[in-house]
Formats: C-alpha cells, structure tokens, sequence
C-alpha cells in the first residue's frame, strides 16, 4: 500500500503551491494597488491566488490523467499528456483572468504587466502556466521515484 506521500495528487498539490507561492509574491507588483495593500492583505491575497493555482493544476492533472488512463503519466509522460496539462492550465488561467479583469473587475494589471493578445492576458500568468507546471511534473515524479526506492529498500 503506498502513502499518502506516494501518491501523485500530493506531490502536485504540494509542489504547485509551493512554486505558485512564490510566483503570486513575485509578480504581485504587475498587479495594480498590490503595492499599497497591508502586508496581512497581500499575504491573504497571495495565498488565495496559489489555492486556485493549486485547483487549476489539479484539474489539469486529472484532465490529463484520463486522456492518458493513468494517474501515473509523469513517470513517462507523452507529448500529447503534457501537452493536455499545460493547455488545461494555461485555458484555465486565460479564462479566469479575463472574467477577473473584464468581466468582474476584481483586479486590474499594473502598468508593468505586459499584455498578450487576443484578451489581453497579463505576461507573468501566462508565463507562469508554462514555467511552473514542468517543474511541478518532474518534483511529483522525483518524489514518487524516491518513493518506490525507499518502499524497496525496506523490503530488501
């Protein structure tokens, strides 16, 4: 039986919030008014961010995860399975941030975040849906590996 540490959706949910922590602090200054929140609020802001993060990077993984028919797809992924993924991710982000930026107007770019056409996305999302979910992908296949090396070693 594999723990629960062994198991994919805990590396993805652990290492996407992790690296989309840091990510959300980073490119928080493309964000106007982010500057002048309280440090609590932006902190609570922040953190509310990577918890979405961390449902889009669930979702994609599930996504591709059944066009793969393995939640083990990491472990050799397919161009096509990683390909799902990221494309999940990055429509999932283009979706939520022109409801957030056009529709609700929940929040609005700083003149620092460049746009990308056709919905004028902000840089640093889009970039972050290309640079963190690789990462994500080769730390849940380390720590499963890592995993299945320990759980051998003990029954040896």
């Amino acid at each position: 039986m594999r723990g629960i540490t062994n198991q994919p959706e805990f590396g993805v949910v652990v290492f996407s919030f992790l690296l989309h922590f840091v990510w959300e602090y980073l490119q928080a200054p493309t964000y106007a008014g982010m500057a002048e929140l309280l440090h609590w609020e932006g902190v609570k802001l922040c953190t509310s961010a990577t918890i979405g993060d961390v449902g889009f990077a669930l979702t994609a993984y599930w996504i591709a995860s059944a066009a793969a028919r393995s939640r083990y797809w990491f472990a050799d992924p397919k161009p096509l399975h990683f390909l799902i993924y990221l494309a999940v991710g990055i429509a999932l982000t283009i979706s939520f941030e022109y409801y957030y930026t056009e529709v609700s107007m929940r929040w609005t770019y700083s003149d620092l975040m460049p746009l990308v056409p056709p919905f004028d996305t902000g840089l640093s999302p889009l970039l972050q849906w290309l640079v963190i979910p690789p990462l994500v992908i080769w730390f849940t296949r380390r720590q499963i590996d890592g995993g299945v090396a320990r759980n051998s070693q003990e029954r040896a």
